[in-house]
């Protein structure tokens, strides 16, 4: 379900996301007709623009969420300040997408936010990795209430791989696929890597992968490496 007050956006954003077999865009509407959209269709994800004219995007967010069946919500913007972006999180959305992004981004974080995780484009990740409020020694309290730990350091060199995969919006699956591992094994990981960092989510991962990755603090890689291929 595509929300935006733009009939010319919201379309063309229905043609790329349906250019996946496995994507259905069931309706396109303004924020008016969402919440009477929504329970007429109950899709799994809805994408919603923040800045309509006739209604709060936030409003909308919060209204979907009140849905006996909610989708999952991506808020959708032109910009991505990161008071919008930390409001949309705090507030139950699931993810953050930028009109701009790329069907590279926006179809893998789709197929995520189905899946029950979260997604956000790879330019908003940046943005809250350079934020100093949520880097490993804290992060803004309206996220979650736990502090980061040092991102990297306990990781193994497998795990450091999977948390290199976070932040493109790859599912378990397709980073299964990717490491020629099982999803079970991924999930496995990730739960294992969530724990280390002291996140709660995918997204608190994804942002510690990228400040690790922007400051280049190094994981070693073991030698044990050819070990976990033979568990896998």
């Amino acid at each position: 379900m595509i929300i935006d007050d733009d009939k010319l956006l919201r379309y063309g954003l229905q043609r790329i996301l349906e250019t996946a077999s496995d994507i259905r865009v069931a309706v396109v509407c303004d924020g008016r007709e969402a919440v009477a959209m929504a329970k007429r269709y109950v899709p799994d994800v809805a994408l919603v623009d923040i800045q309509m004219p006739d209604v709060d995007g936030f409003d909308v967010l919060a209204e979907l969420r009140r849905l006996d069946t909610p989708p999952a919500v991506a808020m959708l913007t032109g910009f991505g300040s990161e008071g919008n972006v930390m409001r949309a999180l705090s507030e139950g959305a699931a993810g953050f997408f930028l009109k701009d992004a790329s069907p590279h981004e926006l179809i893998p974080g789709i197929r995520l936010l189905a899946a029950g995780g979260s997604a956000l484009s790879s330019r908003v990740v940046r943005a809250l990795a350079s934020n100093p409020a949520l880097a490993p020694s804290g992060r803004s309290p309206s996220v979650e209430s736990a502090p980061l730990k040092s991102p990297g350091a306990a990781l193994t060199a497998r795990e450091q791989t999977v948390l290199e995969l976070l932040p493109t919006g790859m599912t378990n699956s397709e980073i299964a696929q990717q490491l020629s591992v099982s999803r079970s094994t991924v999930k496995d990981h990730v739960s294992t890597i969530l724990a280390k960092l002291g996140v709660a989510n995918r997204i608190q991962a994804a942002i510690a992968a990228h400040h690790t990755n922007s400051q280049g603090v190094a994981t070693t890689r073991r030698a044990t490496d050819s070990a976990w291929d033979s568990r896998t």
